[in-house]
């Protein structure tokens, strides 16, 4: 007898893939939501792989801020018409337009998202929401699990969630619950580079390293641009740059690098020590506990 054994990419690919089959089996409406970062087009991409060659049989949606990079909604358009799949905008600045949330003094949309996205996931009727986050990124993420129970108010509990054994994973809900699931949860960013170097997958410019004009605020390189233009004082400066995750345009910001393809991205990402969003997040800095008080109000 020969033995196959799976390299550490294809057993997370897998082991992902049988978590979205998963999914649509036991649930009535999934959804991925989309950023149109790296995590959440590697999950796409594994989506395609799941049902392929047929279409895959969910929609996703966007929740948009209005603080998009304008290279992230680029390629989400490109990847919703290279696979023909139904997008669902949630629009935060409609939203705010009618009163159903106020914006924020710090000009931050991170944690005004939440009453935007649970308003489209219950008007849709998604009862399962595929989301992109991983256990290295952040201490909150961590204490979820894969299949990550929301009550009826799309809020969650840390201390009340499922034991998951092995690979079997428990989907049911209640009217009015839903499930929040992660696919990459297991991957590390390192893997995700390397998945996204072995199916050479298209991402925004902005992740790879080039010449664009910056300011330094606090050791932190934010770009120059419409939402974050220069205060009084300050001085802008030409850099080699890139991003290693693309939030809103006026909180993320760029690291220093020469890393302009997914090879060198690759060798770059496995010396760093420093998760992307302890690196880049303006949003996650405002308290030690901000990425978890968001999720127990339902973020995703």
């Amino acid at each position: 007898m020969t033995s196959h054994v799976l390299s550490q990419l294809r057993s997370l690919e897998a082991e992902s893939i049988h978590i979205i089959r998963e999914v649509v089996a036991e649930m009535q409406r999934p959804c991925l939501l989309f950023s149109g970062g790296k995590d959440s087009i590697v999950m796409l991409h594994l989506a395609a792989k799941a049902f392929a060659p047929a279409r895959i049989p969910f929609p996703i949606m966007h929740v948009d801020t209005g603080l998009n990079f304008r290279s992230v909604l680029e390629t989400r358009d490109r990847w919703v018409e290279r696979l023909g799949i139904q997008l669902v905008v949630a629009s935060v600045p409609e939203a705010i337009e009618r009163g159903l949330v106020q914006e924020e003094p710090n000009g931050s949309r991170n944690r005004i998202q939440t009453p935007v996205l649970l308003e489209a996931a219950e008007k849709n009727g998604f009862d399962a929401l595929f989301g992109g986050g991983r256990r290295d990124e952040e201490k909150a993420r961590a204490k979820e699990r894969v299949f990550s129970f929301r009550d009826d108010f799309g809020q969650w509990d840390p201390k009340n969630q499922r034991p998951e054994v092995w690979d079997l994973y428990n989907g049911r809900v209640h009217q009015g619950e839903s499930i929040r699931v992660f696919p990459l949860s297991n991957w590390t960013e390192l893997d995700i580079w390397a998945y996204i170097e072995a199916e050479e997958i298209d991402l925004p410019d902005l992740y790879f390293a080039a010449e664009r004009e910056v300011v330094d605020r606090g050791g932190m390189l934010f770009a120059v641009n419409e939402f974050t233009p220069l205060k009084e004082g300050e001085t802008a400066e030409v850099r080699s740059v890139r991003y290693r995750t693309v939030g809103d345009a006026n909180l993320t910001a760029a690291v220093a690098s020469t890393a302009a393809t997914r090879a060198e991205i690759v060798e770059e990402v496995a010396a760093v020590r420093l998760t992307e969003r302890g690196a880049t997040r303006g949003d996650d800095k405002v308290s030690e506990a901000a990425m978890e008080d968001r999720k127990r109000e339902g973020y995703f």
